[in-house]
């Protein structure tokens, strides 16, 4: 069991509240996502469960059981970083077991677990290396195996992807989804990559200051989204907002349009404009325009769409997808 509870937790440094008031409730077995800009909170959070923050107020329960004043040796919880934090000196088997030989574990019960791990992370073949022969994405596979053989209450992975490069990123990004799916086990996952967010998560927590703007699934913050910070984080690319006489049209004070919901003609449509830019990418194609009298967007189009540089076009938004907010920038519901 790894459900954890967060019950009005607080993390203050003197007089600032890097955590003013956070409360979750995150199921046994749920995959949960912190996401937000650089300095939100998102690392902090995590370290007060983990154990490495103390709580300035609040209580923190793991499976019901207030772990609040307990140390991180005392929680059941193992922590994969976005450093390996590998020992050179020692071979990927060492490695992984070195937490076992710690607990002062049978040899034979160290040499199962260490073997079960392997066999999940497909590292048969890289026991007896060092980690200097590895690559990143087997560095981190050997990071996430020496957390696998404690068999924790829940998995805590701190931005685990950022040193590698975009391809690997995606590879690592499947391979942590699917070992979820296999052991079933509790995991909050850190990251300031919306895209790894929307991919890998259950249900995400949007991060914003310290405060969490919305929790729900990807696609209920996508079609949903609480608030104007949350709308313009979540999708890729990201939201077009139009203020001003615009909005008031459609009784808002802001209003957004997604990308992918903006039609493209080059004979008519509701707003006139021109491409500045046109990023063909084959299967999609990403227009920045300038719009007369409502400033830059960007639109997606199809994927084989010839237009460039300066060519003029009309856009029209799709009527059911315009999303309304109020001044204090949260979401309203059309009139």
């Amino acid at each position: 069991m790894g459900s954890i509870t967060l019950d009005h937790v607080n993390k203050s440094f003197g007089v600032h509240h890097v955590i003013p008031d956070a409360s979750l409730e995150i199921a046994d077995g749920e995959f949960v996502v912190f996401v937000g800009p650089s300095g939100c909170g998102k690392s902090t959070l995590l370290r007060l469960i983990a154990g490495l923050e103390d709580v300035t107020s609040g209580v923190i329960r793991l499976n019901g059981e207030d772990v609040t004043d307990k140390g991180p040796a005392h929680r059941g919880l193992a922590m994969v970083f976005q450093s390996y934090a590998l020992y050179p000196h020692m071979s990927v088997r060492d490695n992984i077991a070195f937490p076992l030989k710690m607990a002062k574990l049978d040899k034979a019960s160290i040499d199962g677990k260490v073997a079960e791990a392997a066999r999940i992370l497909n590292l048969n073949d890289y026991l007896d290396r060092k980690p200097r022969a590895l690559s990143g994405g087997q560095r981190q596979r050997v990071a996430i195996g020496r957390a696998i053989v404690r068999e924790p209450k829940a998995f805590l992975f701190d931005e685990p992807l950022s040193n590698l490069d975009a391809a690997l990123r995606v590879n690592m990004r499947l391979e942590i989804t699917e070992l979820h799916q296999q052991l079933k086990t509790t995991m909050v996952y850190v990251t300031h990559d919306q895209v790894e967010a929307m991919t890998m998560a259950d249900r995400i927590v949007v991060l914003n200051a310290g405060n969490i703007e919305q929790f729900g699934t990807p696609m209920e913050l996508y079609r949903n989204p609480a608030n104007r910070f949350v709308a313009g984080f979540i999708g890729s690319p990201k939201m077009n907002f139009v203020d001003g006489a615009e909005a008031q049209k459609h009784g808002a004070f802001a209003i957004g349009v997604r990308p992918e919901h903006i039609s493209v003609s080059t004979t008519e449509g509701l707003w006139r404009a021109k491409v500045t830019v046109a990023e063909h990418l084959g299967s999609d194609t990403f227009l920045h325009v300038a719009v007369d009298g409502l400033g830059t967007m960007t639109v997606r189009a199809e994927g084989e769409k010839l237009l460039n540089h300066g060519d003029p076009i009309w856009l029209t938004p799709d009527p059911t997808r315009i999303y309304r907010f109020d001044k204090d920038g949260r979401a309203v519901a059309a009139h």
